[in-house]
């Protein structure tokens, strides 16, 4: 299955970006880190990117499968390129990414300063390490 929204590049937007994926994901087993981390990244797309300008729009397109679901946030770019904070540099902010990265399977980014598309990947299950399911 797969949905695809865009929204205006406004703060008033990120709320709705939680309901359309809690619509869409409502028996998800990790519903709750699918929606902190799109939240994450629709803010990161508000607040660093010319998404968040007047007139600004971003993307969020949703796939599910047996396997799990995959979230892309899209945006229209910027002068700075996704990337962890330095762990040491975390009071003020920069912990966006590092919630991405701790609540993913796996999380990358393409793109320059014309657009940018992060992606986010949550398994249904968890696997240990001999790759036996244990959620």
């Amino acid at each position: 299955m797969y949905w695809q929204r865009e929204f205006r590049g406004k703060a008033d937007q990120i709320r709705l970006v939680r309901a359309f994926a809690a619509h869409l994901l409502a028996d998800f087993p990790g519903l709750d880190d699918v929606l902190l981390v799109l939240d994450e990244l629709a803010v990161n797309a508000v607040r660093h990117t010319r998404s968040g300008a007047d007139g600004g729009r971003f993307t969020v397109e949703i796939s599910m499968d047996v396997a799990g679901v995959i979230v892309y946030v899209t945006d229209q770019g910027g002068s700075g390129e996704p990337r962890l904070q330095d762990i040491l540099d975390l009071a003020e902010g920069g912990r966006g990414l590092r919630t991405v990265e701790a609540l993913t399977a796996t999380w990358s980014w393409t793109g320059d300063a014309r657009g940018r598309t992060i992606r986010a990947t949550f398994p249904r299950a968890a696997l240990c390490a001999g790759g036996r399911e244990i959620g």
